[in-house]
C-alpha cells in the first residue's frame, strides 16, 4: 500500500450526511487512504453516498442515493477495532478504529442482500487462503484479541462445561428489530435443550461499562445460573463453554472460530453457511464457505486496516500488532502506577510509556504501593516491577538525556542480573507464539539491512587491516554498571577484559571499542593509551556499532549488549560474564552461567523474547504504544528528532559538567 493517497482527482467523492464522518479524524483519514474524498451536497456521476451502518442517519443517505442514482457505500468498524469501545470518552476510548469495513455491495449484518464479506467468503480467492487464514486466526487467538480488548488476562471465567447465552445491547443495528422477547426465547431454548447443564449469561462489554442497556438482567436468572459481566477474555469464555447461543453477536462468531457450532436466533454474516445451527436459515449461503474462508473474508480481505502510528494503510498483521501493543499497555497500566527511583529527566518518558490507564505518580520513598521501580534503585525486597531501557532504545545515549523509545518492566527480576530469574529468561525459554518465528526472522532481516542497534550513533568506521589475522572486536563497558557488578566473571574491568582476550588470542587483530558513555566522559571505564599497547591493535573511536560488527570476525565481551547485536548479525560471540543472551547455546561462554538456563532456543526465539515480547515501545510521533516494527522504523529515520529541546540543552550542560557526575546522576 502507498504511504498516502492525496485527496484529489484520483479519489472518488463520497457524499455523507452523518457528521461523524467529518468530525472523527481517524475515520476521515482511513477513508482518504482508501481512495475516498468526503463531500457534502448533491452527488453527481461517478460519486457515491456514504452511510454509517444502520445508524439513524442511514435512511437519509439511502434516500439521497435513491434520488440521485448514486450507489450506496456502507461503512462500519472492523471486527478488530480498539482497546475500548468508541462510546468510552476517555483518551483511549477516543482513539478510533484501526480498521473499517467499506462495503459497496451491502451491509454485513443485513441478510436481505449479499454484502462484501458474504461475496468474498463464497469466492475461490477466500477458499485459496485457507492456510493464511488459519495462521492469522492462530495469531489473533494467541494475542487474546477481540473487537474490544479491555478484558483482564487474570479475570476468571466460570468453571468449564456451561451453556453460554450471549446478550447484546438494546437497539444494536445487527439485531434488525429483535428485542427482549427474542432474547428470552433464546434463553428458554438453551435451558430446554441442555437440561441440568450450568448456564451463563454473558453481558455485552458496553453494558457492563454502563454505556448501553442490554436485554438480560440478573432478575432473569434461575437458581444456579450465572450472570457474567466481568472483564473476562471472550476466547476463554467460548473455550470453556459446552454450547453457545447467540442472536447476532460477534462473540457467536468467535465461538464458531473456536470450534463451536453456535445456535443462532438471528441472521448475522456468519449464519447460513452450514457452520451454525440457525433458527432462521439463509438458503443462498448454504454450504458455500468453510470456517477458514469466512475468516479470510471477514479479517483478511474485506477490511481496510490502518496503522495510526505510521499514518498509512496496513494489513491484518499490522493492525493486529498495533492493537496488541495498545492492549498490553492498557492491561498493564489500567490501575495506575506509583513509581520509585525515577530521575527527574526520565519522568516524562516514564509517565508517557506507562500512563495508559490511571496515570503514573512518582515517589522517592519505598512503600508497598510502589508498582514500578528503576532497576538499579530497587531494594532487594521490593515487589515492584523493575524498569530499565529496552534493547532498541534511541538515536543517542541515555547518559546524554536522550529519551527512550522502549522500556522494560520486569516483574521477576531484571535482564542484566543473572543472580535471579528474570521475566526475559522465562520468555527466552518459552515456545514461540503462532507467527513468532516469521516475525522475528523478518525483524532480524530489517535490523541487519537498516543497521539499527541500541543507540544508533553516527560515526566513521576505521580502516581495519585485512592481513589474514582473525579480527576480534572487544566492546568496552561502563565499569560501575550493574551488569558488571552482578553479571561479570573474573574479569570486571575493561583492562582485564583486554588482557584476557589478548592472552587467549595472541595472533588475532584486536579492535577495541570504548563504550560511548565512557568516550563522552560521562561514566568510568577509560583505558589509558599506555595500557592499550600490546593489547589492542586498533581503537575504534566513535564507530557505528552495526558497521563495526559487520567488519569483524568475532566479538569477545563481559556482558555488553553489543554481543546480542552481534548475534543478530550472525557473528560468533564469546562471553566472560553472564549477559541475558548467554547460556542458551548461542554463544561460547567462559564465565559463570546460571544453571537454570537449560532451554536451547534458536536466534529467532532469542530475538522474539528480547525485542518483541519483553519491552514496551512508545511511538515518539503519535504518542501511542506501538510494536517493535514501528520503533525500528523511527530509529531508521535519520531525519526524526527525538526528545524535547529542554533535554537537549540539559544534556549540553551535563556534558560541561561531565567530571562532576555526582551532580547530574542524582
Amino acid at each position: 500500500m502507498p504511504d498516502d493517497l492525496a485527496a484529489g482527482t484520483s479519489a472518488r467523492r463520497l457524499f455523507v450526511l452523518n457528521g461523524g464522518f467529518l468530525t472523527r479524524p481517524r475515520l476521515r483519514r482511513i477513508l482518504t487512504l482508501a481512495g475516498w474524498r468526503l463531500a457534502v451536497g448533491r452527488p453527481g456521476p461517478g460519486d457515491a453516498v456514504g452511510i454509517w451502518g444502520a445508524s439513524p442517519t442511514a435512511g437519509r443517505g439511502r434516500a439521497l442515493a435513491a434520488r440521485t442514482g448514486a450507489p450506496v457505500v456502507t461503512v462500519e468498524d472492523a471486527f478488530l477495532r480498539s482497546v475500548l469501545p468508541g462510546r468510552d470518552r476517555s483518551a483511549i476510548g477516543r482513539r478510533g478504529p484501526v480498521g473499517l469495513m467499506i462495503d459497496p455491495l451491502g451491509l454485513h449484518f443485513d441478510p436481505s442482500q449479499p454484502s462484501l464479506i458474504e461475496t468474498l467468503a463464497a469466492s475461490p480467492e477466500a477458499a485459496a487462503m485457507r492456510d493464511a487464514a488459519q495462521a492469522a486466526l492462530a495469531r489473533l487467538r494467541a494475542a487474546d484479541l477481540s473487537k474490544y480488548n479491555a478484558h483482564r488476562p487474570d479475570a476468571a471465567a466460570p468453571p468449564p462445561g456451561y451453556v453460554l447465552v450471549v446478550d447484546q445491547t438494546r437497539g444494536d443495528a445487527s439485531l434488525r428489530g429483535a428485542g427482549r422477547a427474542e432474547f428470552l426465547r433464546m434463553l428458554q431454548a438453551a435451558r430446554d435443550e441442555h437440561p441440568g447443564v450450568p448456564l451463563v449469561i454473558r453481558s455485552h462489554p458496553e453494558t457492563a461499562a454502563g454505556h448501553r442497556a442490554g436485554h438480560f438482567t440478573r432478575a432473569d436468572l434461575r437458581p444456579g445460573e450465572v450472570f457474567c459481566d466481568t472483564p473476562v477474555s471472550p476466547w476463554r469464555l467460548v473455550d470453556n463453554a459446552a454450547a453457545v447461543y447467540a442472536v447476532s453477536s460477534q462473540l457467536g462468531y468467535e465461538a464458531l472460530l473456536a470450534g463451536h457450532r453456535p445456535r443462532l436466533f438471528g441472521q448475522p454474516f456468519y449464519a447460513g453457511w452450514g457452520l451454525t445451527e440457525d433458527a432462521t436459515p439463509i438458503p443462498r449461503r448454504a454450504g458455500r464457505a468453510t470456517v477458514q474462508a469466512l475468516f479470510a473474508a471477514s479479517h483478511l480481505m474485506a477490511p481496510v486496516w490502518y496503522d495510526p502510528c505510521l499514518n498509512r494503510l496496513t494489513d491484518f498483521d499490522g493492525a493486529l500488532r498495533q492493537i496488541e501493543a495498545e492492549t498490553r499497555a492498557f492491561r498493564e497500566d489500567r490501575d495506575g502506577h506509583l513509581a520509585l527511583g525515577m530521575r527527574l529527566w526520565k519522568r516524562r518518558a516514564i509517565a508517557a510509556t506507562f500512563g495508559n490507564g490511571a496515570g503514573v505518580r512518582f515517589t522517592d520513598r519505598p512503600s508497598p504501593q510502589v508498582t514500578l521501580a528503576w532497576a538499579n534503585r530497587a531494594a532487594d525486597a521490593c515487589q515492584a516491577a523493575r524498569v530499565e531501557d529496552g534493547f532498541l532504545r534511541s538515536r543517542g545515549l541515555g547518559a546524554q538525556l536522550v529519551p527512550p523509545l522502549s522500556l522494560v518492566a520486569d516483574d521477576l527480576g531484571i535482564y542484566y542480573d543473572p543472580t535471579r530469574e528474570s521475566r526475559l529468561e522465562r520468555l527466552i525459554a518459552a515456545p514461540l507464539p503462532p507467527g513468532g518465528r516469521a516475525r522475528a526472522e523478518a525483524l532480524i532481516a530489517r535490523l541487519r539491512a537498516e543497521a539499527v542497534t541500541k543507540y544508533n550513533l553516527a560515526g566513521t568506521l576505521p580502516a581495519i587491516p585485512r592481513d589474514g589475522r582473525r579480527v576480534i572486536l572487544v566492546p568496552g563497558q561502563v565499569e560501575d554498571d550493574a551488569s558488571i557488578r552482578l553479571g561479570a566473571g573474573e574479569e570486571r574491568s575493561n583492562l582485564a577484559l583486554l588482557r584476557r582476550v589478548r592472552a587467549e588470542n595472541p595472533g588475532a587483530l584486536i579492535v577495541w571499542k570504548p563504550h560511548p558513555d565512557v568516550e563522552a566522559g560521562l561514566r568510568p571505564g577509560a583505558v589509558a593509551a599506555s595500557d592499550l599497547a600490546g593489547l589492542a591493535d586498533l581503537t575504534a573511536t566513535a564507530a557505528p556499532a552495526a558497521a563495526l560488527i559487520d567488519a569483524v570476525d568475532e566479538i569477545w565481551t563481559i556482558t555488553s549488549t553489543l554481543g546480542f547485536e552481534a548475534l543478530i548479525r550472525g557473528k560468533p560471540v564469546v562471553t566472560l560474564g553472564a549477559p541475558f543472551y548467554a547460556g542458551w547455546g548461542l554463544t561460547r561462554d567462559l564465565g559463570p552461567i546460571p544453571g537454570r538456563r537449560l532451554a536451547r532456543p534458536d536466534l529467532a526465539g532469542l530475538v522474539h523474547a528480547a525485542l518483541v515480547a519483553y519491552p514496551r515501545y512508545r511511538d515518539p510521533v503519535s504518542g501511542l504504544p506501538c510494536p517493535v516494527e514501528t520503533a525500528l522504523a523511527r530509529l531508521a529515520d535519520p531525519t526524526l528528532r527525538l526528545g524535547p529541546p529542554a533535554l537537549r540543552w540539559l544534556a549540553k550542560l551535563q556534558g560541561a559538567l561531565a567530571g562532576q557526575a555526582w551532580i547530574w546522576r542524582r
